[in-house]
């Protein structure tokens, strides 16, 4: 059984569990050890703004954290907001857990909450290898960007997009 729920700052522990998990393990075939080792630290921390803004989800599954992720109107990184538009952020799923539908879960429960609160459009920075499951949830690409992970590392992505 697969559970989807707001999460909130008292998850930190189980967001963390899966964002570590899961880019550690899935991130290793699309980008240099080097590049992971520096990029990785800042990457698998729960992002506390996140887990306090109602827009953020923990996925359970037969009991255990299994996925998280969500969406905000503002752009990562800079706060820019759009009308109409949201952004995907900080979405990873436990490897025991892939192809098990615990990705496509959290994005329906984003998309029917960020339609509800009016966006239009759902913006996401993918990670390389992440390209394929946002393709299939029928987004395109738009670009090949570099997103600044600290002040001196920059993670090679996919700027993507969908209508909602």
């Amino acid at each position: 059984m697969i559970q989807v729920r707001v999460a909130g700052i008292e998850d930190v522990a189980a967001v963390n569990f899966i964002l570590r998990e899961s880019y550690t393990a899935l991130m290793a075939d699309a980008y240099q050890p080097a590049l992971l080792e520096e990029a990785l630290p800042m990457m698998v921390r729960a992002n506390p703004r996140l887990l306090a803004s109602g827009t953020y989800y923990l996925a359970e599954a037969d009991g255990e954290p299994a996925g998280c992720g969500g969406w905000t109107f503002d752009e990562p990184g800079t706060g820019t907001l759009e009308p109409g538009t949201a952004h995907i952020r900080h979405f990873g799923v436990r490897p025991s857990w892939i192809a098990k539908g615990i990705g496509r879960r959290l994005y329906m429960r984003c998309e029917a909450d960020a339609r509800a609160a009016g966006a239009r459009r759902f913006v996401c920075f993918s990670s390389l290898n992440g390209e394929p499951f946002y393709r299939a949830l029928g987004f395109e690409r738009q670009a090949r960007i570099e997103v600044p992970m600290g002040p001196t590392v920059r993670l090679p992505s996919i700027l993507m997009s969908r209508p909602i």
